[in-house]
């Protein structure tokens, strides 16, 4: 049964991976049109349990996005400077549309060998009390 616990624990770890990084995603896309505001990106990071010798994901620290800002004419807006251009966010919606649709299927797919873990367990159950 510890197997069972096991790709639990695994899936669990995954599932959680994904919801940070579509929350961050959606950060982003709620931002794009924020003045000076930076992409923000969440690394993945495998870690070991020593006791169970089990892999699984966790996120890394969030990390800005250091490529230059979108420059932006506008001489009406109140952060412009003498030129009428302010600085925009770095954000790109085709990029984080693209990276909330992996996240999306990522957490999908989790969420079907979950259902599988739950279903394989409920069916040796089944078995055991026979």
């Amino acid at each position: 049964m510890s197997e069972f616990a096991n790709s639990l624990s695994v899936i669990s770890s995954g599932l959680k991976a994904q919801s940070t990084r579509l929350r961050h995603v959606s950060e982003n896309i709620s931002n794009a049109d924020t003045p000076g505001y930076r992409r923000k990106s969440v690394p993945f990071e495998a870690t070991r349990n020593l006791e169970t010798d089990v892999e699984s994901v966790r996120t890394g620290r969030v990390t800005l996005d250091r490529s230059d800002l979108a420059s932006i004419y506008d001489p009406s807006h109140p952060l412009a400077d003498e030129s009428g251009h302010y600085e925009g966010s770095n954000v790109d919606l085709m990029i984080e549309i693209a990276d909330a649709r992996e996240a999306q299927r990522s957490y999908d797919a989790n969420l079907k060998m979950f259902e599988q873990t739950r279903g394989m367990s409920a069916s040796l159950m089944d078995l055991l009390r026979r």
